[in-house]
């Protein structure tokens, strides 16, 4: 529990401004989310491509900072999916970890691996898994309402088109709920600070050769109040990676993900101890945003491959295919209404 206690006392007032401790904090979740749906082509649904959908994910990628606090089971199972601690070869926690790219197929798997190992899963944490869930979350929503918006287009029946209509109408209220609490995760996977065991100033148990910060408000204050200070939307979006669609395999995008992050880590420390995070230095900002703007990359890219993923899916009981329902060979009444 080491990890999420020290969190929590990070939330502390430093120079009389209270200090998030989740992953950047309100301004650097909302802007991932929006630049992220900002950036979305034009073969996803119009109802994401408004203002207003960017700005309601941008709001809802803060909602799984804002449900802490519920009690256990609830906290345990949540507030341990913000992170991973990874030591500097991309192991979980130590050399008696797993590898990154030697993930376990199921949570419960990678659990189980960590406490034979002899360490603790709560200070492990297990993002990678939020992430890919949250992905598969999302390509199965868009397979329901690929198949309601078809049907709903071709439906003859008022009463049976009039309940397409308003199931749609929730799916899209999930779609942008989901599309926020994957942007939450992703938004966390692009802050060094939530891939590495130096999560909160240098691991004081691991070597320091080069005399790093050993402050137990650096995750804090340059998540919260230094960013919310320097990070704009404008740049962020300027900063955005082009799209990288090909060859799209979620277990491996995911760890790549993260380790690119985690190389992050020793430039943050070294330009912390430079002074890069001082009002009058250029550097932090630019930091800020380049790790803003890898988040958005990565969330807009997941948000386009779960779209495309949901051509492919089957939906519903008795399961209907999406690409059959689109091409009119199929009614999926029975599979979207039910037949108790």
């Amino acid at each position: 529990m080491k990890r999420i206690l020290t969190a929590a006392l990070a939330a502390v007032a430093v120079g009389g401004v209270a200090l998030q401790a989740s992953a950047w904090g309100n301004t650097g979740h909302r802007l991932i989310g929006v630049a992220a749906v900002r950036g979305l082509p034009e073969e996803l649904p119009a109802f994401l491509r408004t203002p207003g959908a960017a700005a309601e994910v941008g709001e809802l990628a803060r909602e799984p900072d804002r449900t802490k606090g519920g009690g256990q089971p609830h906290d345990r199972e949540r507030d341990t999916a913000h992170f991973i601690d990874m030591d500097d070869q991309a192991r979980v926690m130590n050399e008696r970890g797993m590898s990154i790219d030697a993930l376990p197929r199921l949570k419960s798997e990678y659990d189980a691996a960590l406490v034979a190992a002899g360490l603790d899963v709560d200070d492990a944490g297990y993002l990678p898994y939020a992430i890919m869930d949250g992905y598969q979350q999302l390509v199965r929503d868009f397979a329901t309402w690929r198949v309601l918006n078809a049907a709903e287009a071709r439906e003859t029946d008022p009463g049976k088109r009039a309940w397409y209509r308003e199931d749609r109408l929730r799916r899209e209220a999930l779609i942008l709920r989901d599309m926020g609490y994957l942007g939450h995760y992703v938004g966390d996977g692009s802050q060094p600070h939530h891939t590495t065991i130096h999560y909160n100033g240098w691991n004081r148990d691991t070597p320091n050769p080069e005399g790093f910060t050993t402050s137990r408000q650096t995750h804090g204050a340059f998540e919260g109040a230094f960013t919310a200070r320097v990070a704009r939307l404008d740049a962020v979006e300027a900063a955005m990676a082009a799209p990288k669609l090909e060859g799209f395999d979620l277990r491996a995008r995911v760890p790549a993900y993260l380790k690119t992050t985690l190389a992050e880590v020793l430039p943050f420390y070294r330009l912390e101890k430079a002074g890069g995070f001082t009002e009058s230095d250029a550097r932090g900002g630019t930091f800020v945003t380049a790790r803003l703007a890898a988040g958005a990359s990565e969330l807009r890219d997941l948000f386009i491959l779960a779209w495309r993923d949901s051509a492919d899916d089957s939906i519903g009981w008795p399961a209907v295919k999406v690409a059959e329902v689109e091409a009119g060979t199929a009614d999926p009444w029975l599979a979207m209404y039910g037949d108790d």
